[in-house]
């Protein structure tokens, strides 16, 4: 627990040496608020009815900054060598940076998810649903985006490879993390059924991503 304790604290330190990833993340979350209303038009209505599908789709683009460098930096310096041939189990490390990874790209993005509803006129019920499904999703968006990451550690620029990987993975959390904003603003649709379904999401994803990525990379280094 030590090690991993260790190597939670190292990836939060590289992900603010290398520029601050949560401001970048939070940023591209914010250009992604501001440019679709220009192409929308200025109908708060229309806004307040389509935010929480705009500030979802805004989530996942920007969870996937940065995924690429998630393995590819050990890979460089062949720290990811002595992570293969360390004692302590790969699928634990392979947790241990996702977690690092969401607390300093994904955190950020759902404490300024209610700043941003602002923008589009959304209701404090609907923020605060939705906000709760970030909550909930992001974490899934982190562990499928590191099976993906995984996938590409041998590659050079693979970054367009990853989102090509991540996206179609991603759509089933994306679905149900809207229907569940969605529910907010309608009382007819419960909130219940989609939420829940969004939390397995992530838990699945909890089990499996790490696996999967641990498997990955092994047969990378092979």
């Amino acid at each position: 627990m030590n090690n991993l304790f260790a190597l939670f604290l190292r990836e939060l330190r590289l992900a603010v040496r290398v520029g601050g990833g949560a401001w970048m993340g939070v940023l591209f979350f914010l250009c992604v608020v501001v440019v679709v209303p220009f192409g929308i038009g200025p109908d708060l209505n229309l806004l307040a009815r389509i935010g929480p599908a705009i500030l979802w789709i805004g989530a996942l683009l920007a969870s996937l900054l940065g995924l690429d460098r998630l393995f590819q930096a050990d890979r460089d310096d062949g720290s990811l060598d002595l992570l293969l041939m360390g004692d302590t189990p790969l699928e634990l490390v392979v947790f241990t940076k996702c977690l690092a990874h969401w607390v300093s790209s994904g955190l950020p993005l759902v404490v300024s998810a209610p700043v941003l509803a602002m923008f589009l006129n959304m209701e404090p019920t609907a923020t605060a649903a939705l906000t709760a499904t970030l909550l909930a999703g992001t974490p899934a968006l982190t562990l499928i985006g590191g099976i993906g990451a995984a996938l590409t550690v041998s590659l050079r620029r693979g970054g367009l490879l990853l989102a090509i990987l991540v996206l179609p993975l991603a759509i089933p959390t994306l679905i149900f993390g809207v229907s569940a904003s969605n529910a907010a603003l309608d009382v007819s649709l419960p909130f219940g059924t989609p939420f829940a379904i969004l939390c397995a999401l992530t838990l699945i994803s909890t089990v499996i991503g790490p696996f999967a990525a641990a498997t990955a990379l092994r047969f990378s280094s092979d």
